[in-house]
């Protein structure tokens, strides 16, 4: 495998896609505005994010899976995605997703968009329907850092030559410990300690950052 020149890892929910996946999710239960408030504290800080996500997972118990299709109809890439994806691989680079979300939306969302690596969360299922649970480690803030400097090291990238993007408090880790934190459509804790803030909600505007 040959090096690649530089390493550029999104969040998902309202950073690569402008919706919040567990809201979509929560709609299809009914429960989806009590869910939006809890995601709003947890990407302002305001709470612990792996509590969070258990608590705001519980409510999704009684989902069918197969309403994943429904919810998958309802997913928007942010504006400028694919343009910027395809600069980063014109350039040498690898565009990767590193998710507080979900695998079942994001393993259709992400190859359709380009992306060459991700990881997120997994709902555990039982009959048919979704049981309120998360399916192993949860992705927190540490584990978004971790898959950084994991695909980094495995690509041959010094980390000097990553890039980071990303919305809310649990996106900060991965932002410090990348060469380039981006602060994208982010909540103001986000903004202050990002190294650069992206004001327009148009990805191509990373382009003229990448190395």
């Amino acid at each position: 495998m040959l090096p690649a020149r530089f390493l550029v890892v999104f969040d998902a929910d309202s950073t690569l896609i402008r919706n919040e996946v567990i809201e979509l999710i929560a709609d299809e239960a009914g429960r989806g505005a009590e869910v939006a408030a809890a995601t709003e504290a947890a990407m302002r800080g305001e709470v612990e994010f792996a509590a969070s996500l258990r608590s705001r997972v519980a409510q999704l118990r009684g989902v069918p899976v197969a309403s994943f299709a429904r919810v998958l109809s309802r997913v928007e890439p942010t504006p400028g995605v694919r343009e910027l994806i395809a600069a980063i691989h014109e350039r040498g680079g690898i565009a990767a997703v590193v998710s507080g979300g979900f695998h079942e939306i994001l393993d259709t969302v992400a190859p359709d968009l380009g992306v060459d690596l991700w990881r997120a969360n997994r709902l555990h299922a039982a009959d048919g329907a979704l049981s309120g649970a998360v399916d192993g480690d949860i992705v927190d803030a540490a584990g978004k850092a971790a898959a950084l400097r994991e695909w980094a090291a495995a690509h041959g990238v010094p980390m000097s030559r990553t890039i980071a993007i990303g919305d809310g408090a649990n996106d900060l880790q991965m932002m410090a410990a990348a060469g380039l934190g981006l602060a994208f459509n982010a909540k103001p804790a986000v903004r202050a300690l990002a190294d650069l803030v992206i004001e327009r909600v148009d990805l191509r505007e990373v382009i003229p950052l990448l190395p």
